[in-house]
């Protein structure tokens, strides 16, 4: 899934890429790249980051 796509289905994820230093969610790369390109390319901890994420979804679900 790439980054605009979580980001079109997860609204609430945003913040969270934001906080982790991800402020180019509408850059042409995040309509290509996943989670994991993204963080790598701007050298962010991929576990930390996902682990954030994953929190907000599950809180929204709940």
């Amino acid at each position: 899934m790439s980054i605009t796509e979580v980001v079109s289905k997860y609204p609430q994820t945003v913040p969270v890429f934001m906080e982790h230093g991800m402020g180019c969610l509408g850059c042409a790369a995040a309509r290509f790249e996943n989670i994991e390109q993204g963080a790598r390319a701007h050298g962010i901890d991929i576990d930390s980051l996902i682990a954030a994420l994953n929190m907000v979804v599950n809180k929204e679900a709940r």
